[in-house]
């Protein structure tokens, strides 16, 4: 029997009675009720249309007709736990292993990218029977307890840090300590992490794992200078730990040239980890962690078997094969380079024109615009940017929202068949927006300078 559709305002009365309030909606002053979706686009319970710059996880394109095939041809036949042996599990592994350098060659499936990293945390410290991680600042990897731990993002808003964790200063060049006008900025900022295990050292302490993104998302869509990866790995291994790539938001060819983001530090780059989520199931929730058969023999020595139930189900691996296929055969990687590097042209022209737009950065189809109230002083332009993502919203029927410490960058990380009508729209909309926000901010300064002069006057008349 076909469920009966609730009216939007019953269903925002529903959701704020029965979901936790933590949950928060989008537009939550003004909630969209999205009731189907395609491609790059949403819609709405009146039909309405909204182009999706916001779903990285539907990576190539919300209810893409080959996922939901392969998903409902596989439940339809069987989808039991990954203790009975099947052959969907071993094929995923086998075609994920070709994407990445060959010594990542033992993979262990779970649900979510919180999963992956909290399983990431436990094998690096069963390897190096180490405690300590080092994370970049403004990091986020998860909503597990083991990972808001880990993820300065959340725990500088609950209970602190612990001691057992250290962090590093975030390899941001445009706003960080080592800007683009440092001659090697990546061996400036992995000479920090070094500074960093030293001390470390100096407390009787010893680090297990160095943390980070790949290309760090919470932080504002930063894109790490060249270098850094590597030398960091350098120093952490040469202190008894591994390095752990996040590559939650930014894997699965969303850079374009390379299938993984920390490829973009070079072809002899390889992590001790990888983690991966989101996008590897375009909804359905699939994660992973890709490790060394060193690591993986330490996990298992130790004696405790690990088991997921519903990890590496035979659906959940049918969808995996079925993204990777969609990849390849729709040429998305290359899609991300095109489009990516069009819309980053267009963005970096239209920063040219406006000066409330401080930096334009980025790779493939991830991107961020960030907007500052003084180019100088890098001031971040907050109130501004949620007010572009409200009018994109309103007026435009185009959905982006924000990042960064300070909410002030607009990002981009749209499904992977983003096309170039949707860029050169996106762009020709957030133009007129600041077009305008910058008439009306003259047109205030105006009055406020003509009411000074108006008091001025008055104070000299009265004297």
């Amino acid at each position: 029997m076909a469920q009966e559709e609730l009216r939007k305002e019953e269903t925002l009365a529903m959701r704020n009675r029965l979901i936790g309030q933590s949950c928060k909606l989008f537009y939550s002053e003004d909630p969209v009720k999205i009731v189907r979706a395609r491609g790059q686009y949403l819609f709405d319970e009146n039909g309405k249309r909204y182009l999706d710059c916001i779903s990285n996880v539907q990576h190539v394109g919300h209810c893409h007709p080959a996922i939901t095939k392969a998903a409902a041809a596989q439940m339809d036949v069987l989808n039991t736990n990954s203790r009975f042996l099947h052959d969907n599990i071993v094929l995923y592994a086998d075609r994920l292993a070709a994407t990445l350098p060959q010594k990542l060659c033992v993979f262990y499936f779970v649900n979510s990218g919180s999963e992956a990293n909290d399983l990431a945390l436990r094998l690096a410290r069963q390897y190096t029977q180490h405690e300590d991680v080092v994370v970049l600042d403004h990091a986020y990897h998860g909503h597990l307890m083991s990972l808001i731990d880990i993820s300065p993002y959340k725990f500088r808003k609950l209970a602190g840090q612990k001691e057992w964790v250290h962090v590093a200063p975030l390899p941001d060049t445009y706003r960080g300590i080592y800007r683009e006008d440092h001659p090697n900025p990546g061996q400036a900022y992995a000479d920090t992490v070094k500074d960093l295990i030293e001390d470390v050292h100096k407390k009787g302490r010893k680090i297990s794992a160095f943390f980070a993104e790949s290309l760090p998302s919470v932080g504002g869509q930063i894109i790490l200078p060249q270098g850094y990866f590597p030398k960091v790995a350098e120093y952490v291994r040469s202190a008894g730990g591994v390095f752990v790539a996040d590559e939650v938001q930014t894997g699965f060819g969303r850079v374009g040239h390379h299938f993984w983001a920390f490829q973009l530090q070079g072809d002899d780059f390889c992590p001790d980890i990888v983690t991966m989520g989101k996008p590897m199931g375009n909804g359905h929730p699939l994660a992973c962690v890709a490790t060394t058969a060193e690591i993986a023999g330490a996990f298992t020595a130790n004696g405790v078997e690990y088991f997921n139930t519903f990890g590496g189900t035979p659906v959940s691996c049918a969808v995996g094969l079925a993204v990777l296929d969609v990849i390849v055969e729709e040429d998305l990687r290359g899609n991300a380079v095109r489009v990516g590097a069009h819309l980053k042209d267009l963005l970096t022209k239209l920063k040219a024109r406006h000066e409330i737009i401080g930096d334009v950065r980025g790779v493939g189809l991830f991107l961020g615009i960030e907007l500052v109230i003084d180019r100088e002083k890098k001031t971040p332009a907050t109130e501004a940017a949620a007010h572009v993502v409200k009018r994109l919203k309103e007026e435009d029927q185009i959905c982006v929202s924000t990042d960064g410490p300070w909410e002030n960058v607009l990002k981009f990380k749209p499904p992977m068949c983003f096309g170039m009508e949707n860029a050169e729209l996106v762009v020709k909309c957030i133009d007129r927006i600041l077009t305008d926000l910058e008439r009306k901010t003259r047109c205030l300064t105006l009055l406020r300078i003509n009411q000074m002069r108006h008091a001025v006057t008055q104070r000299q008349t009265g004297a």
